[in-house]
């Protein structure tokens, strides 16, 4: 996976923002601690990416494209804080 573009990163932390003012209370962070938040989690992902795909099965490891292998992580992180946002991207978990 490809670090995301500063572009990216910004629309990414203003959409936190956007969230966070409308679902949950206030994260006691500022607008700079947030984005160097989501920058560390972005280098992180790209320092790790060869794990995580080296940890996957096989069969889903050779046949899932990046986006898919990435959409997986991103449901798994989720869902062990967030069940119900899960349930809401997918329609459902049953």
């Amino acid at each position: 996976m490809a670090v995301l573009t500063d572009t990216v990163r910004l629309k990414l932390l203003r959409g936190l923002m956007r969230y966070w003012s409308s679902e949950w209370s206030n994260i006691p962070v500022n607008k700079a601690q947030l984005a160097a938040a989501v920058n560390a989690t972005d280098d992180w992902l790209d320092e790790n990416s060869a794990s995580l795909n080296s940890s996957l099965p096989e069969a889903f490891r050779t046949t899932a494209t990046v986006e898919q292998k990435a959409f997986v992580l991103a449901c798994v992180a989720l869902a062990r804080r967030n069940p119900d946002l899960v349930k809401k991207i997918l329609g459902g978990i049953d």
